[in-house]
């Protein structure tokens, strides 16, 4: 069996806020370059208000991350005071492609000018199903940084994409097969038919909600698009928490454990009813 091709996917690191912890995101670096990727992914939220001196802190430390296949993407917050002149300077185009292997991903683009609200817009599914035209027999994925679609234990839902209907659409229509997210800073997944929709927790800040814990995740692709999404804290062992490779068989469980680590999630057995 070949390797798998590996994910790391960060989100929302905050940089200039009160929040964000240095030690913490040193840390969460630290365990990327030790994990070797293939790809790491970041959803966004790089600063607190879009200030340069706080894009500068984000583009330090993503340089340090060890693999140069990365997706980086702006959020609401980086959105903030016209910060995607910065984020354009230093980071490169908001919407970007990145190829490797059998995995083709597609960033996008959903933040809106000093709103914390979220849209991709009629005006890139052109460009989503141009480009996923190309890989037909391809793992497809789509990363961007609101949510799409309402996430548990976040409260009442008010920046999911406004489009988020129709985005749906698009997505299903062209075979995509994992959709990346951050935002609300608690992790996730959903399946939605053939699609996983898998959301990022805040990986260095304690800006929280309930008793979540700063974390990442890892996404494992494997042969016959069997996919792995394994939930990371920082110092504490990686826990799967999704495993999808039957059609037949497939399993999503999230709760809460009772036991240390707090906050962390433990996966239900397999083959228990949907």
């Amino acid at each position: 069996m070949s390797e798998p091709t590996v994910i790391a996917h960060i989100s929302d690191l905050h940089c200039g806020s009160r929040y964000h912890i240095p030690s913490l995101a040193k840390r969460v670096i630290d365990e990327l370059n030790l994990l070797c990727p293939d790809i790491v992914v970041v959803t966004g939220d790089l600063t607190d208000m879009g200030f340069r001196h706080e894009f500068e802190a984000a583009h330090s430390l993503i340089e340090r991350i060890a693999c140069n296949r990365r997706v980086v993407l702006l959020g609401n917050h980086d959105a903030r005071n016209v910060g995607d002149e910065h984020f354009t300077e230093l980071f490169g185009s908001r919407s970007t492609e990145l190829a490797y292997r059998d995995a083709h991903i597609l960033g996008i683009d959903s933040s809106e000018p000093d709103l914390d609200t979220g849209r991709v817009g009629r005006e890139r599914y052109t460009w989503i199903e141009e480009r996923f035209a190309k890989s037909t027999d391809g793992f497809k994925v789509l990363a961007m940084h609101h949510h799409l679609v309402p996430v548990p234990g976040t409260g009442r839902e008010r920046n999911i994409v406004h489009d988020a209907g129709d985005l749906l659409r698009v997505l299903a229509n062209n075979g995509v097969d994992l959709v990346l997210c951050g935002h609300k800073h608690v992790p996730n997944v959903w399946r939605l038919e053939d699609m996983l929709i898998v959301n990022a927790g805040t990986c260095c800040t304690h800006r929280l909600r309930g008793k979540v814990r700063p974390c990442y995740n890892v996404i494992e692709i494997r042969e016959d698009s069997h996919v792995r999404v394994l939930l990371k804290e920082p110092y504490v062992d990686a826990q799967v928490v999704a495993d999808f490779h039957d059609v037949n068989k497939r399993y999503c469980r999230w709760r809460e454990n009772e036991g240390p680590p707090a906050g962390g999630y433990e996966l239900l057995g397999e083959g228990e009813p949907e």
